[in-house]
């Protein structure tokens, strides 16, 4: 009888984190997922020095109720790799980029290492 108690209890537990690691990626997914934000309209694109990256910077207009916010997309021009977002600022409707070397971008003041970093303002 201990046994099945034993069984019954590591049986929940395992459903129950289960349970909780589909939920907790779904709510990121969902809310969090940097990948997941409006394409916006493009205003300014910048290449780094050595050509190896461009970055696309992006006007996003929320509507009428939500503030504009400005997305950067990071692009590899030499590598055949996907784009992704290495920025994402709410509140901002111009956007400042000046490459500090060949990785590392400034985006109104927000220092991103390209290969490594990236700037959300929900985080």
């Amino acid at each position: 009888m201990k046994q099945k108690i034993i069984s019954i209890v590591k049986k929940a537990i395992i459903m129950l984190l289960i349970t909780s690691t589909v939920i907790g990626g779904l709510i990121y997914w969902l809310f969090f997922d940097i990948n997941r934000i409006p394409e916006g309209e493009l205003i300014d694109q910048i290449e780094s020095p050595s050509g190896e990256y461009s970055l696309s910077i992006y006007l996003i207009n929320g509507g009428a109720t939500v503030s504009y916010a400005i997305r950067g997309e990071l692009e590899y021009n030499q590598l055949n790799k996907k784009s992704k977002n290495i920025y994402w600022n709410y509140k901002e409707e111009t956007a400042l980029v000046k490459w500090i070397d060949n990785n590392t971008v400034d985006i109104n003041g927000h220092i991103i290492d390209v290969r490594y970093q990236v700037y959300d303002w929900r985080r």
